[in-house]
This record gives structure tokens, sequence and C-alpha cells, in this order.
């Protein structure tokens, strides 16, 4: 043990002192050892740093990951929605195209199950002293599929294709306000310098398989993925044709070993239920995402793994602010309180979900001020705030897609709403249709009113605190326009250890359930199906499926 001390003890000598802060912190106890591998992961410590620093304080060090020990051979069919858009890296706006973008694709670092970061394409990562510069090592055995080697320019080019507003990319969700086009700087060939617009304590997470559209692509890329599909991604493209599914082949070549299935087989549906029958009548070996509600039987059947994942995956259910019904914020709280959300999670997820609290700040975060009071279902409060706010009721187009439980959810939401004489009309889309282009003016997502819409999981809350609730957000469909929630929002951002996150997180929290511009009735268990014979599926929350390990046993 004492060699162990003084070999972390002669590591942390010339460090920064954020990393040394957060072995403070795990030494001092203030850390247990889940939080201390997802903030050392953040700021950069290795494994084995992380390991040996566990190791002090009689800990368990961290696991190893998994090994490829199944028999080489065989395909894996997977069925899933079908894409809303085309499957271009800059564009794709949904889970079901990240997950064709994850099967040739690796981002430059691995935000896994366990929500540690784990090195991808990067090695290393690590901030200047403020957080406004992170400088990331690069491997230097990674090559694409036409057979160059993957270097810092790709990196560079790929990253600025992203932050650039003229392409229409969907990772401006992230980037905004964090990284503008030109921020990132080659320093040599295998290591790239990001400027950032502001301190941001949680860099590495925008940069990772959070970021689902963060996969790195040639320099000279020029638009045509859905033909080429061309990465260095553990499986090669063989044939994609839209709306009916894709099949990739094995990369002999892959910088990670050569995967031991053949082939992957993706297979796209229009929901969930004709899934669920493929995958019991064999048709396919995994259902990349089950809920409750339409795959009943999947669940308590011997034939079928439910791999079940905690996460902060969500559903926000946004009024507009500054027009409309709910301009007043108490008839955004009178809609609120209508709701019963422990019957919520009981009812569409058997329980397997945690109830929220109307902000993003999901029990899962550590940086969570759990001491903030639960809003509770309660009519006759929302009653008198209706009447405070001049209205006994109103008419209103309540909009969402046809996916999952969305569609029950909007049914139970207009009854509540029932209840303190809002009349709720509902529209129910496709995704397509739903989403649109993804811009105010072209999308019944960000144009409606009153809607709903899914949110995937993250490593940590900043794309949620921006997007979706920042003046001026990318997803602002709630048109919130908040100067305090702005600020304490930048401040979250910039804080570079716990301590500081929690400060102001419970503030954040506090602001969000006065104004209540968004609803966030609960946070869901991601739940992955899968055949018995599949062995080492890799789910994460965000709906991709690592099967580099994967073998058909």
């Amino acid at each position: 043990m004492s060699r162990i001390i003084r070999h972390l003890d002669q590591w942390r000598l010339g460090r920064t002192d954020l990393e040394n802060h957060v072995i403070d912190e795990l030494l001092g106890g203030r850390l247990d050892r889940r939080s201390f591998l997802r903030h050392g992961s953040r700021v950069g410590l290795s494994l084995a740093v992380m390991a040996a620093a566990l190791k002090t304080t009689g800990l368990d060090p961290i696991g190893r990951a998994m090994a490829q020990t199944g028999k080489p051979g065989g395909t894996a069919r997977i069925a899933l929605i079908a894409p809303s858009g085309r499957i271009d890296p800059v564009t794709v706006a949904d889970q079901y195209g990240l997950l064709v973008l994850q099967q040739v694709g690796d981002f430059l670092v691995l935000d896994g199950p366990d929500l540690v970061l784990k090195p991808m394409l990067a090695t290393e990562w690590s901030p200047n002293d403020d957080g406004t510069v992170w400088t990331f090592k690069l491997r230097d055995d990674a090559k694409f599929h036409d057979g160059r080697t993957m270097t810092a320019d790709d990196v560079v080019a790929s990253i600025d294709r992203l932050a650039d507003p003229a392409n229409g990319s969907n990772a401006l969700s992230a980037f905004k306000g964090v990284l503008s086009k030109g921020g990132a700087k080659k320093v040599d060939d295998h290591t790239v310098e990001f400027h950032l617009d502001a301190p941001n304590g949680n860099f590495p997470y925008y940069v990772s398989s959070d970021n689902y559209n963060a996969i790195i692509l040639p320099a000279d890329y020029s638009g045509d993925f859905e033909t080429k599909m061309n990465a260095t991604g553990p499986f090669i493209l063989e044939k994609y044709t839209p709306k009916v599914g894709a099949s990739f082949v094995r990369n002999p070549d892959y910088w990670g070993g050569a995967p031991l299935l053949d082939r992957v087989e993706l297979s796209f549906y229009a929901d969930q239920q004709p899934q669920v029958l493929a995958l019991l009548g064999g048709q396919v070996d995994i259902v990349q995402q089950v809920t409750v509600q339409g795959s009943q039987s999947l669940f308590d059947n011997p034939a079928v793994e439910i791999i079940r994942l905690a996460s902060n995956a969500h559903r926000e259910i946004h009024m507009k602010c500054q027009s409309g019904p709910f301009a007043d914020k108490r008839v955004r709280q009178a809609m609120a309180l209508t709701l019963d959300r422990p019957r919520l999670v009981q009812g569409l997820f058997r329980g397997m979900a945690e109830v929220g609290n109307d902000s993003p700040f999901a029990p899962i975060f550590p940086s969570t001020d759990k001491t903030v009071e639960q809003r509770a279902k309660d009519i006759e409060k929302a009653k008198q705030l209706m009447g405070e706010a001049g209205t006994s009721g109103f008419d209103v187009t309540f909009t969402t897609m046809q996916i999952q439980e969305l569609p029950a959810l909007a049914s139970l939401i207009k009854n509540a709403a029932a209840e303190i004489g809002i009349n709720v009309t509902l529209k129910i889309e496709d995704s397509g249709a739903y989403y649109g282009d993804a811009v105010p003016g072209k999308s019944d997502w960000l144009d409606s009113e009153f809607g709903m819409t899914d949110y995937g999981h993250r490593g940590v809350p900043n794309v949620f605190l921006a997007a979706p609730l920042k003046s001026d957000g990318t997803w602002n469909a709630a048109n919130f326009q908040n100067a305090d929630y702005d600020k304490l929002a930048s401040d979250y951002v910039a804080a570079l250890d716990l301590d500081a996150q929690k400060e102001v997180a419970g503030k954040i929290q506090r602001l969000l359930l006065d104004e209540t511009p968004i609803i966030y009735p609960y946070f869901y268990d991601y739940l992955t199906a899968a055949s018995p014979n599949m062995k080492n599926v890799q789910p994460t929350a965000m709906g991709q499926i690592f099967l580099q390990t994967a073998s058909v046993g």
C-alpha cells in the first residue's frame, strides 16, 4: 500500500489543481467510488491513476472492460424505428439515426453505461487552469475504412463542421456558446486543442458518445455519408436502404481489434409492436429500445433478456412562455400540478423510472440538489392558480409524436388538464412531421404552443440546461426568456468542481419550479431487449449499441 501511495504522490507533482482536487475529494471521503470515477475521467485522470487512488481508500479498483470471449462469426440482427431523416453525421437528430452512425464511426471519448468517460480515438485529455482550453492526445493507429490513417486534421475538420452554424448541424444544441468554428486547433498530427467560448468543466462529454453527431470523419468529407459511410468504426457499410434498413460487415483493421461478429443488420420499423413480434418470432436478435407500453409480452419472458440501464432520458412538456394561454406562469404551474407523477411511473414504466421535478436535474446526476421540495399533484391549488391568473380554462392543441409511450402519456395529460378546465385536442404525428427541419418556423415541435418531445440520456446536464431553456437555446420550444436563468446556467457549465455545481444546481431547480416553462414528469430507465443467445451486447442509455465484443452464443 505504501508503494501505491508513493506512486500516487509522484504522479500528483506537476498536475493541475483540478486533477489534484478530485483526488483530494476522494481521499477526504466527499466522493464515493462512482462519483470519483465520473469526475476523475472528466478531467483526464487515467484509469491507472484512478485505480491507485481507489486502492488507497480501500475501495474496489476499476473493473476491466469486456473481453472478446465468444466464438467468432455470426450476425447480429437489430430492430429499430426508421430514422426520421437522412443519415448524415452533421444533421442526424434522433436515436435511430445515431445507431447507424455508431456502427461505422468512433468518438474521441466513450461515455459508457457506467457514466465514466473512457478513451476511444483520444487516449488522454486535460484542461488548462480555468477550463477554457482542453488538450486531447489522439491514437496513432486508427484508420478510416478507405485505409487512410486518422490524424488531427480529421478531428479539427470534423468538429469544425459540427460547430459551423452554416451547416445546419444538430450538434449546435451542444456546441452553441461552448465551442465555435475555428476553436479546434491542430497542435501536431496527434494533438488537438479546443479553445472554448467560455470556461467549461465538462467539455470532454461534448466530444464523447454523448454528442452522437461527433463521430470523426475524414477532413475531406463531402456529405455523401449514406453511400459511403467512411469512418473509423468496427463495422463497414455493405448496404443502406432508406426506410428499410442497413447491413454492415466486420472491419478487419479496426484499431480496437476486429469484432467477433461477421455482420450487423439493422431493420427499420414504423413502431414498436412489430419489433416485439419480430424478436419473439426469431426474425431479429435485439430491439434497440423497448418501453413497457406496447411490449408487455417481453417482460418476465425467459426467451428474452431485458437490459436495464438507469438514465436521465426524459420527456419534456413545453408551454410557450411569451404568448398564448401559458404566458402567465401561474397557468404553467397549474398544469404541472395536475400530474400524478408516481402513478405515471408505475403505470407507464412498471416502476422503472424516477419521478421528475420540473427541471433537467435527474436523480442520477451527482450535482442534483435533492433537498428541493418535490412537486406533487394538487388540483385545488391548480384551480386557485388558474383563478389568480384570471382564467377558468381554455382550448389548446397538444402536439407530440407517435413513438413509444408518448401517445399514452399525451392522453393522460389531456385527462389531467380537463380537471382544471383546459380542453386539450391531441395532435399526434410521425417523428418526421413532428421534428420538421428542427428550426423555428419549420417544425411542429418548436412551433407548437403546448407539446412534448423526447430527450435522450446524457452524461452531464449541460445540453439539457442550454438547448431547451437558455434564451438563445437551439431547441427552446417554450420560448423561455429569463436572464437570471441564463446566468445560472452559464455558472453551472463553468463550474470545475462538484461542490460549485451542486450550489448552482439548487438555484436552477428552484427557479424552474417557479417559472415552469417545461414539465419534466419522469426520468426513465433505458431498456433494450435481446435474445439470450446474444452475448456481450453493450447498449447505452443514449441509444447506441456497442458490438465490438458481441458474439452469437
